[in-house]
């Protein structure tokens, strides 16, 4: 449920493909992600799974992957 959800909003967020982000997709260098796009990005994931991104965490999560396990941990 959290990668479906997850999927689509990176897709709508950063104006790719669906089928394009992957779990393994790396947000900045496989999905073109910059640092104002992955701000807006965890401004949504804050809002739509009810949770606080730490600004520290931002800098580790790496992939979508990634980002699904902070949201499950987090949840």
């Amino acid at each position: 449920m959290v990668l479906e959800k997850l999927t689509d909003m990176v897709a709508e967020q950063l104006g790719v493909a669906k089928d394009e982000v992957k779990p393994e997709s790396r947000l900045k260098e496989d999905l073109q992600a910059d640092s104002a796009s992955v701000m807006m990005l965890v401004m949504d994931v804050e809002s739509e799974f009810g949770i606080e991104v730490e600004d520290d965490a931002i800098e580790k999560v790496k992939t979508v992957a990634d980002m699904v396990r902070y949201i499950e941990e987090k949840m």
